[in-house]
């Protein structure tokens, strides 16, 4: 007993330092994220870093242009007293020879007389306009108030000078200290930690309402709960000597509030209906088809784009059987016939029950034509070649039985859209076999015949209106016809129904995605709700969400 209880506990030690190791391994991939975000946070500041020392250097060769050009304005400024004296010395020369022209054209007060010798004396009187002192006066004033208002500009001009010394000045040291902000030697962000606790006040708050609503325990919201106590401690920590860390932290803060946001989204979207039970209609009808389930690539290879595949349709599932019978590469004859005893052998390829006797080159009659086919209580029934016949091929040994679908089209004559060939197609649901077609007389129209799969007739027939070729596909439920049609490459709508019950037809909008353009064989499974489609090489299921019934 004691070397058990050793043995025991050897093992819960072992299975502790596994976990240890596990979590270990854990923080260490977080680590390792982390520092990978740093790495990428630094690349991007090293980047805006170079984008802004380019602009540094735009900025200093445009000072440097600048400069160069108040240079330019000190020389010329220097140089204009100089000027100023050539000016005035010319404008003086000027003066003089205007003053010279206005004496010569004036006239001149002269006298004169003889004395007793007879010689003769004369007295000439110059005007006193000869020089212009008022001009010249005026001028001396116009030059000495220039030369009052130069000095003044340039004045301003020095003071404008200290001015953006200064302001370049500043402009060093802001740019030293981007410099250490972008190099990590001072922290630029303002921490606010009573913001912060009042951030995860908050939250703790809406989770307790959040718990209250729920009635209940939730795993997720406990984890939500703790991880925000957990927080809330290392603010308190990081307050009183890490604040750095608070950028962590928030980050993480916002992650919380994002995952409690889903959390109060979750709790208040309303709740799906009750699955239906297999095999019974005690629903409203279809309400939603998923997204599709792409299985796998059929067996025989991606040469092989045409078929059809599926689940054993009657109630009960014939032991839960699968077939697969992809066409050849025409599009229209099926001559491989593959059969698995369950999902997981069609999944693996295993074990299966390969009838590639479907029909030989001698006996094309056996052949089946479009992919119409369908496994319904472990036979397979489907259109036979080149004819308007149903054939029922029993699954285990290959016994063949025909009969005639009087007036039926064949040859692609009534085929659905995207799907050559498909003039019969054979379906089952909750009530039994059921066969899809149309003819002549009823204009292309939509035709539904009930099959008594024991005695291998027809024993009841419904005529619509809606034109078959204008459907991609149609499969039955309870009793009832749903038609499907292209919208797009993406998208397919089921479109019409009709109920061969009440005879009334219907006009539906219930989209659905496609991964291809077309597919075909598209068939419904009452054993699991479940829609079969072949498309493109591959094998695709559907699942069917029912209305619940209204009261």
């Amino acid at each position: 007993m004691e070397g058990e209880d050793t043995g025991g506990q050897r093992r819960k030690q072992r299975d502790q330092r596994r976990k240890q190791r596990d979590q270990r391994r854990k923080q260490r991939d977080q680590r390792r994220k982390q520092r990978d975000q740093r790495r990428k946070q630094r690349d991007q500041r090293r980047k805006q870093s170079d984008q802004r020392r380019k602009q540094r250097d735009q900025r200093r060769k445009q000072r440097d242009q600048r400069r160069k050009q108040r240079d330019q304005r000190r020389k010329q400024r220097d140089q204009r007293p100089e000027l100023q004296r050539h000016m005035m010395i010319v404008f003086l020369i000027l003066m003089l020879g205007s003053a010279q022209s206005q004496f010569s054209g004036e006239e001149l007060n002269s006298t004169g007389s003889v004395d007793e010798d007879g010689v003769c004396y004369c007295t000439v009187i110059l005007p006193d306009t000869t020089f212009p002192y008022d001009r010249f006066e005026h001028l001396e004033i116009s030059n000495r108030n220039l030369s009052i208002s130069v000095e003044q500009q340039i004045i301003k001009i020095h003071s404008y000078e200290l001015i953006v010394t200064v302001y370049l000045e500043k402009l060093k040291n802001l740019t030293v200290r981007v410099e250490k902000l972008e190099n990590g030697e001072l922290s630029y962000t303002k921490l606010d930690f009573e913001l912060l606790k009042l951030e995860i006040a908050e939250i703790e708050a809406l989770i307790v309402q959040l718990k209250a609503s729920l009635n209940g325990t939730n795993v997720i919201v406990e984890t939500l709960y703790a991880e925000i106590r957990n927080i809330s401690i290392l603010v308190h920590q990081m307050e009183s000597y890490d604040k750095n860390n608070v950028l962590v932290i928030r980050r993480e803060i916002l992650a919380l509030q994002k995952r409690l946001e889903d959390c109060q989204t979750h709790a208040n979207t309303s709740r799906p209906p009750p699955p239906v039970e297999y095999g019974t209609c005690k629903h409203g009808g279809i309400m939603n088809i998923s997204k599709p389930y792409l299985v796998q690539q059929n067996f025989f290879g991606a040469s092989y784009l045409k078929g059809s595949w599926g689940k054993d349709s009657v109630m009960g599932g014939g032991r839960g059987a699968y077939f697969l019978a992809p066409l050849q590469s025409d599009g229209r004859m099926g001559m491989n016939l593959r059969g698995y005893a369950s999902h997981s052998n069609l999944l693996l390829y295993k074990a299966a029950s390969d009838t590639t006797a479907l029909c030989w080159s001698s006996d094309t009659t056996r052949c089946g034509q479009g992919t119409g086919m369908i496994l319904y209580n472990l036979h397979m029934y489907y259109n036979c070649y080149n004819s308007r016949n149903i054939c029922r091929n029993r699954y285990v040994d290959g016994a063949l039985a025909r009969m005639t679908l009087t007036n039926a089209a064949f040859n692609n004559r009534f085929s659905y859209a995207l799907s050559s060939y498909e003039d019969i197609d054979m379906e089952g649901d909750e009530y039994g076999l059921w066969v899809i077609y149309s003819n002549e007389e009823n204009f292309g129209n939509f035709i539904i015949s009930k099959m008594n799969d024991t005695t291998f007739t027809v024993t009841e027939t419904w005529t619509t209106s809606q034109y078959k070729p204008a459907a991609t596909n149609a499969f039955m439920v309870c009793g009832v016809l749903f038609a499907t049609r292209a919208l797009n490459t993406q998208t397919e709508e089921i479109f019409y129904s009709f109920d061969t019950k009440t005879g009334k037809e219907s006009s539906l909008s219930i989209p659905f995605e496609k991964p291809w353009e077309s597919f075909q064989g598209l068939s419904y499974n009452p054993n699991d709700h479940k829609l079969y489609a072949y498309s493109n090489s591959y094998l695709i299921t559907y699942d069917v969400t029912f209305q619940p019934v209204s009261a």
